[in-house]
């Protein structure tokens, strides 16, 4: 495991640093976003999905209520998943995440930690950490 920290002083700064963390995300990767209500998990994949020419950053919102959103690029698909809402492991197996694994395909899952699959499985984690009302501390971990 190779474990970095950063802090963002700004929405945009937690935005940029989604760009560069797209550097560490070739597919296929679940990504296992980590962070409290707030905390800037969807400012994060906004640069992430703008890194690969998938959708402008005020195209990317929280999936809090879909619970997915698709973001389609050039050679790779960025999912978005929030499981805030799903409670139980049946719930988690109606959404079919399983069929969205692909060789081009990157799935970005919040909430993820409640359920011991994604810990097992996750090729990236990212922890995010208000530190103030536009800071915060950002760790990537990579296997």
């Amino acid at each position: 495991m190779n474990t970095q920290e950063f802090t963002t002083q700004s929405a945009e700064e937690t935005i940029d640093l989604g760009r560069h963390f797209s550097l560490f995300l070739s597919p296929p990767k679940l990504v296992v976003l980590r962070g409290e209500l707030g905390a800037g998990k969807t400012t994060l994949v906004k640069g992430i999905v703008e890194a690969f020419h998938a959708a402008a950053p005020d195209d990317v919102t929280s999936p809090t209520f879909t619970l997915v959103h698709e973001y389609r690029g050039p050679g790779v698909n960025l999912f978005h998943v929030d499981l805030y809402r799903i409670d139980t492991a049946r719930e988690l197996e109606t959404l079919g995440l399983d069929d969205l694994a692909a060789p081009n395909s990157i799935v970005m899952v919040e909430w993820g930690d409640k359920f011991p699959r994604f810990e097992r499985e996750r090729d990236v984690e990212i922890t995010l950490l208000r530190i103030g009302e536009d800071r915060r501390k950002i760790q990537l971990t990579t296997r």
